[in-house]
């Protein structure tokens, strides 16, 4: 199974135009896709509507958009009618297999007086993929600094942890069978997990020792036996090794429940993509 996150720039690539067909042709390969940055109805993209456009060039692909910023972008008619729209901006999932449930999460925001800060979320999807259910998630983390990511990272961990004891999207049945709520299956909550996207950190930062586990001098990193494990490490790069920006630097990153781990079979970035200011980072499961 091949998954990829890419950060794509809302569609502003490395010659400085809006190109949504380039990023599709560099992660149709997928079977498993996390985007980020992804915006509706925004004037420097031509007012798309960017999921909507993706998809329909997915055709084969289940999908779901998580929006962070939403805001007004509605229009009126000749006759004064509101045509109504939200100026958005946010993450996506999309997959070849089902996606069952779907949950987004605002993460903590720092406010500023000066510096752009903006709304980030936490995207997570639910998918069969037909031998067993997968808990897939797309962020963004805040681009400002370790002190406004750290609570965003500390939120991530809650939320990937208390995922299994809330349950998913819904559960528990209903006293009235007729009123409808119980329609289909109760969607599942699985304990695997894959947390995939733009974080904005590299290996040395706290924040990716708070997902990973403390570094030792002898020991080397300190997996927890319920925590997660670089994807990129389980496939058997080096912590140092690898970037995902042209700056080079990786910032974008696949982590992977610790059950998981024996199941990585490569990981790779894509150097070669133009689509975006970031580059696709792929990874292989065996599941």
């Amino acid at each position: 199974m091949k998954l990829v996150t890419y950060n794509i720039q809302y569609g502003l690539g490395a010659d400085n135009s809006y190109n949504l067909e380039r990023i599709v042709n560099e992660i149709s390969r997928a079977d498993i896709i996390a985007l980020q940055e992804v915006e509706r109805f925004w004037q420097r993209s031509g007012m798309v509507d960017e999921p909507r456009v993706i998809a329909d060039m997915l055709p084969h692909h289940y999908w779901v958009f998580g929006a962070n910023l939403d805001m007004d972008a509605s229009t009126k008619d000749d006759q004064g009618r509101v045509i109504n729209r939200r100026r958005q901006f946010g993450t996506m999932v999309l997959s070849r297999f089902p996606i069952i449930s779907t949950r987004n999460f605002p993460l903590p925001k720092y406010a500023t007086l000066e510096q752009h800060s903006i709304q980030q979320g936490l995207l997570e999807a639910v998918i069969d993929t037909g031998s067993k259910a997968l808990r897939v998630y797309s962020v963004h983390l805040s681009h400002l600094c370790a002190a406004t990511r750290i609570p965003q990272v500390e939120f991530i961990i809650k939320a990937i942890k208390n995922a299994p004891s809330e349950g998913a999207a819904w559960c528990g049945g209903h006293p009235d069978p007729s009123a409808g709520w119980t329609e289909g299956a109760v969607p599942p909550m699985p304990d695997d997990v894959v947390l995939m996207g733009d974080m904005n950190f590299n290996w040395q930062s706290d924040e990716y020792t708070l997902l990973t586990g403390p570094q030792t001098a002898y020991y080397g990193r300190l997996h927890n036996p319920t925590g997660l494990v670089d994807a990129w490490v389980a496939a058997g790069h080096k912590e140092h090794e690898g970037k995902t920006h042209p700056k080079g630097e990786r910032i974008d990153h696949c982590f992977v429940s610790a059950s998981l781990r024996n199941r990585v079979v490569a990981a790779r970035a894509d150097t070669q993509a133009t689509g975006s200011d970031h580059y696709p980072l792929w990874v292989e499961l065996s599941l």
